[in-house]
């Protein structure tokens, strides 16, 4: 466990008291291509400006706008979706609806390709997924902000609820319900997606089945982060790409590994061992006193 959980806040390391992350913490900004200039994360008017936590020995991206620095991901996903030189931009958070005009939600990022005239002539979708945290990262992050410059060095450790990734949670409860809704809605159009996802995201997922890039419907790119010492920096790095189908991968994710049903009575034997127990206790309570009385 690292001495405190806070990675980046407002773009920096806690650690850089230089005076470019002092205007950026003052002002609460977001360097990383937000919709405003201004950091939105949890709330608009008090922004949580954690961008990405230590968990463990790594660190890991906790915000989804984290993944936008350089728009390196649209780049990536344009170079899967289109051929070369084709002529694209990109559209942020576009409502999808299902074929009954009910909001399917909102795909984060749409790559559009357009012609000479400026007509969409083809589009891919773009998801980006940062890690839920487990745990309490609002209080060491205002704790910090209190004083940044001498609670740079703070040890956090011992603290209640310290914060740490939660990548099951993440898994299950985001990163696939947007695959089965928004995802499935796509691949019946015929439309490539592609997911952005930290490393260590990634290699917390069922392994999936890779195929040719020729052949995939889905690229997961993945990206780490790397420290540079001189500048007291992270910088967001494409890391590797794979490739997959859609339905292939959705059923690999959805699936979960099944255990020893063994297991699991023997798990309702204790459960219920200790019912009967209780309840046993309280029966001869009640006997006692009734002769007390």
């Amino acid at each position: 466990m690292s001495e405190q959980p806070l990675a980046e806040v407002f773009g920096f390391p806690i650690d850089n008291d230089s005076t470019e992350a002092q205007r950026y913490r003052n002002n609460k900004l977001c360097p990383f291509n937000n919709k405003v200039p201004n950091c939105t994360k949890d709330k608009a008017n008090d922004p949580l400006g954690v961008c990405s936590i230590h968990n463990s020995s790594h660190v890991a991206i906790t915000c989804p706008i984290r993944f936008r620095e350089g728009w390196l991901i649209a780049q990536e996903a344009a170079a899967f979706v289109f051929p070369q030189d084709t002529n694209w931009t990109t559209l942020t958070e576009v409502q999808l609806k299902d074929g009954e005009g009910k909001s399917a939600g909102n795909i984060d990022v749409v790559i559009v390709a357009y012609d000479n005239k400026g007509q969409v002539i083809d589009f891919g979708s773009l998801e980006v997924q940062a890690v839920y945290i487990s745990g309490n990262v609002r209080l060491p992050f205002e704790h910090y902000m209190e004083a940044p410059s001498s609670h740079g060095n703070m040890d956090w450790r011992g603290q209640p609820n310290y914060p740490r990734a939660d990548y099951l949670s993440s898994s299950r409860k985001r990163l696939l319900p947007q695959l089965l809704y928004k995802g499935a809605i796509l691949n019946a159009w015929g439309k490539k997606q592609a997911v952005a996802l930290h490393k260590d995201f990634y290699n917390e997922l069922p392994e999936l089945p890779e195929v040719d890039r020729e052949n995939a419907k889905m690229a997961w790119l993945l990206y780490d982060l790397k420290h540079d010492p001189h500048r007291k920096r992270y910088y967001l790095e494409s890391y590797k790409t794979v490739y997959t189908d859609f339905e292939l991968a959705l059923s690999k994710i959805s699936t979960p590994k099944i255990g020893a049903q063994e297991t699991f009575v023997k798990h309702l034997q204790e459960k219920l061992d200790d019912k009967l127990d209780n309840e046993n206790a309280s029966d001869t309570y009640t006997i006692l006193d009734d002769r007390l009385t």
